[in-house]
C-alpha cells in the first residue's frame, strides 16, 4: 500500500483539528474520512475500510480508549492516538489497549505525516509477509483488509460474519 491514495479516518471532536488534518492529509495524497465521535468512528471503519485511523481519546459518547479496544478486537487497523493527555499512564493505557502510536497535542503536521508513513509501511510489510489472501473459485478473502469478494464484487460483512470460519 503506497502513501498515495491510502485511506485515513480522522476522529476528533474538535472541528478545527478535524478540518486542519483533513486539508493537510488530502494535500499529501491521502483519501480522508472524518468522524467527530466514537460511534461514528466505528461505523466509518466498517463503511470506508480505512488503512489507518488518527484517533483523539477525549470523544463524546464512546471514548477513544473504548474505540481502540473495539477496533483491536476485530482488526489490525493501525491506530495513531492524537491526544492532549500527555501523562505516561495515559500513553501506556492507550498503547496497551491496542494503539500503535501516541502523539501528544499540540503536534506538528510533519511529525504526524512521518508517523503515518511508518505505520503504513509496517502494515504493508505485515500484509506482504504474513496475511494471506485466500482464493477458491469465485471467492476471494483478503485477511489483512478483512475484505471478501465474490466474482470481483465486494461482499459487505459484519465483523461477526467475517469472523465465522470459512
Amino acid at each position: 500500500m503506497s502513501k498515495s491514495g491510502a485511506r485515513i479516518l480522522v476522529v476528533d471532536d474538535e472541528i478545527e483539528i478535524l478540518r486542519a488534518l483533513q486539508r493537510s492529509l488530502a494535500a499529501h495524497g491521502f483519501e480522508v474520512f472524518t468522524a467527530s465521535n466514537g460511534e461514528d468512528a466505528l461505523e466509518s471503519i466498517n463503511h470506508y475500510r480505512p488503512d489507518l485511523m488518527l484517533l483523539d481519546l477525549g470523544l463524546p459518547g464512546i471514548s477513544g480508549l473504548e474505540v481502540t479496544k473495539r477496533v483491536r478486537k476485530q482488526s489490525n487497523l493501525p491506530i495513531i492516538v492524537l491526544s492532549v493527555k500527555d501523562a505516561e499512564r495515559d500513553k501506556v493505557q492507550a498503547l496497551d489497549l491496542g494503539a500503535d502510536d501516541y502523539v501528544p497535542k499540540p503536534f506538528g503536521i510533519d511529525e504526524v505525516l512521518a508517523r503515518i508513513r511508518v505505520a503504513l509501511r509496517h502494515t504493508a510489510q505485515v500484509q506482504a509477509g504474513t496475511e494471506p489472501i485466500f482464493t477458491t473459485g469465485p471467492l476471494k478473502v483478503d485477511f489483512a483488509q478483512r475484505l471478501v469478494q465474490v466474482n470481483g464484487q465486494e461482499v459487505k460483512l459484519t465483523p461477526t460474519e467475517y469472523d465465522l470460519p470459512l
